[in-house]
This record gives C-alpha cells, sequence and structure tokens, in this order.
C-alpha cells in the first residue's frame, strides 16, 4: 500500500502542510522540523506522487529544453548552464534534440505540452512558429535561445550572428586574403543566413575580395570533411585563400581534409576560421581562429528569462537579450603567433 503525506505527517507529529512545506518550500520550516520530517519520509519509504502535484500546481517543475544538435559542444555547453540555472530555483530540465527537423522539433513540443512543462527553451529550425505561439497563448512560457526574437511574441536570447560572420571575414581581409569561401548549411537555418549575410557585407567592402558560399547538409564534422575534400580536390588556382566555416565541426572537418595529405598547409595556402569557439577548437593540429559565442551565458540568461516570463505583468512585451560575438585569432589565421584572447576590431 503507498504511503501518503498523512502517513509522513502523523509519522513526523506534523501537520499535513508542514509536510507539504518540506517538500515544496523547505525555507519556512524549522530545520529541526525538515530533519524530522525526512527521517520519517526515510522510515516510511515515501515517494512523492509528482503528477497529483503537477495537476494541481496545472504545471510541473520541469523545463523543456529543445537544441538543434545535442552533439554539438556549443549546445552541450549552454544546456549545462541552463540546467545549473534552473536548478537553482529548484527547476529541472527536459532536454530534446530536433537535429534541424522540423517534425522532430514538433513531436518535442507537444510531448512538452503534454507534461504542462513550466516553459519551453527552443533553438528552432525553420520560420513556423505557430505551436510555439498557441503554447504561449494558453500560459505556457516560451523563450527562444541562440535566435533573435523581435516581432515575435516571445522573449530570446541570442548572439548578433551577422557581427559575427563580419568578424570573420574582416580578420581574414585584414591578413590579406581575398578568395574566400564560406562554408555552412543547411542554408534554412538563421544562424548559418546571418552569418553569410555578414560575410558578405564584410568582403563587398574590401576592394578585389570575392567570397564564394558553399551549402552543406550539416553543420558536422563530416560535412565539413566533404566540403574540404572537395576543395583540395580543385587545382591550386582555383581555391580559395580562406575559408569561414558557420561553426568549429565544420572548420575541424574541413582542416582534417586540407592536412591529411600534407598537400595543403594552413595557414600558409588556406587560412580557416569557425564560429562558437567550442574547447575543441584551441586544440586541433592547427589551433583553430573562432568567433566566441557565450554558450554558457545564453543558457543562464535563458531560464532567468523564462521565470521572468511567469512573472510578467499582463500586456507586457517580451524581454530581448542580444550579445556581441568575440574574435579568437589562433595559428589556422595568424600563423606562428597566436593568441587566445579576444581581439577588438
Amino acid at each position: 500500500m503507498a504511503v501518503s503525506v498523512r502517513d509522513v505527517a502523523a509519522a513526523a507529529e506534523v501537520s499535513v502542510g508542514t509536510v507539504s512545506n518540506v517538500l515544496n518550500a523547505p525555507e519556512k520550516v524549522a530545520p529541526t522540523t525538515v530533519e524530522r520530517v525526512h527521517r520519517a519520509i526515510a522510515d516510511l519509504g515515501f515517494v512523492r506522487n509528482d503528477a497529483a502535484r503537477q495537476l494541481k500546481a496545472g504545471r510541473s517543475r520541469c523545463v523543456g529544453l529543445i537544441v538543434l544538435d545535442v552533439g554539438n559542444p556549443f549546445f552541450t555547453d549552454l544546456a549545462r548552464a541552463a540546467e545549473r540555472r534552473a536548478a537553482e530555483n529548484r527547476l529541472t530540465v527536459l532536454l530534446g534534440t530536433s537535429d534541424d527537423d522540423p517534425a522532430r522539433e514538433r513531436a518535442y513540443v507537444e510531448t512538452f505540452d503534454e507534461q504542462r512543462v513550466y516553459g519551453v527553451l527552443v533553438s528552432p529550425v525553420g520560420d513556423d512558429l505557430s505551436r510555439l505561439a498557441e503554447l504561449h497563448r494558453r500560459g505556457t512560457p516560451v523563450v527562444l535561445v541562440d535566435r533573435r526574437g523581435e516581432g515575435s511574441p516571445f522573449s530570446s536570447v541570442a548572439v548578433d550572428d551577422v557581427a559575427g560572420g563580419r568578424l570573420a571575414c574582416e580578420h581574414l581581409c585584414a591578413i590579406g586574403r581575398r578568395r574566400i569561401a564560406f562554408i555552412g548549411g543547411p542554408a534554412g537555418l538563421h544562424q548559418v543566413a546571418d552569418r553569410l549575410r555578414g560575410a558578405r557585407e564584410a568582403v563587398a567592402e574590401v576592394q578585389g575580395a570575392q567570397l564564394e558560399a558553399i551549402t552543406t547538409g550539416a553543420l558536422s564534422v563530416l560535412a565539413g570533411r566533404a566540403a574540404g575534400e572537395s576543395i583540395r580536390s580543385r587545382p591550386a588556382a582555383d581555391r580559395p585563400d580562406a575559408i569561414f566555416c558557420a561553426n568549429d565541426l565544420l572548420a575541424i572537418g574541413v582542416l582534417q581534409a586540407l592536412t591529411m595529405l600534407g598537400d595543403v598547409s594552413v595557414p600558409g595556402d588556406i587560412a580557416l576560421i569557425g564560429y562558437d569557439d567550442i574547447d575543441f577548437a584551441q586544440s586541433a593540429v592547427v589551433p583553430l581562429s573562432s568567433i566566441r559565442q557565450p554558450s554558457g551565458q545564453l543558457g543562464t540568461h535563458a531560464v532567468d528569462l523564462l521565470l521572468a516570463e511567469t512573472d510578467r505583468a499582463p500586456g507586457a512585451g517580451p524581454e530581448h537579450i542580444l550579445f556581441q560575438p568575440e574574435l579568437v585569432a589562433r595559428a589556422s589565421t595568424v600563423g606562428a603567433t597566436p593568441s587566445d584572447q579576444p581581439i577588438d576590431i
């Protein structure tokens, strides 16, 4: 027979309300009483009925987080930071990865809706935010992560990817490169499109510079290796003298393809820069220049925005946080004098 809260209260010689406070707001209860209640819980083997508590409260203490690719260290770091901030507020993060698939993203949204989550943090795959808007209208807070939310009903936390694309190509042009290739995809991802836009703006301002866009089907090491092998197979005169990859995983794949046979030098023949500044970037065989994103701050502020959404006054508009990226120049662009410090341009 299941042990109830009343059984715990009787064993601890306290009221049912006190047991409830110990479980949900222990700071309201004297430490000696908290200890007595926990001792009774342990002795009786009580397990709280979270489903019943969730039904009574109208929503759970779980936050749904949907990222594009949990295998990407950028999103792993973001998720860890979100989890830490959520735990500080007695919330638990449920993590899902959409794998850049709108149908998979929608399935997670449906599941989180059925679970009556506290709120949803999401890096959307495309432009169809209708299901998220429906969730929001029915009272579930939604925050866009790594995606600007201006013009939508959602609060958002993101990085200025157009500025990041500019930084990357301004750096490549500043070291004398003029035939630049941008590698990234899928093209429908806003992050990729914005980084390409910034790259094009920077290249357009430099006389004699040109930009070639190469679309990949994924933002992965394998996709980068395939793109790099394609470039390496070209005659030397037809190759770019610099490559800007939409993320570091692509750049690592490109680096592997260019250097595995030793016939292409990085940065001598081709300078290479990535995006995100994941931990693997600085430990690559040629330390990788990158555009640094504050992944931890994105995760932390996403949870903060979600908490603020629950307390927002009726009619108050959403809040948008936009971080600025930083250039970190290493050996893949600056040769023998790498620096792990951000460079202001």
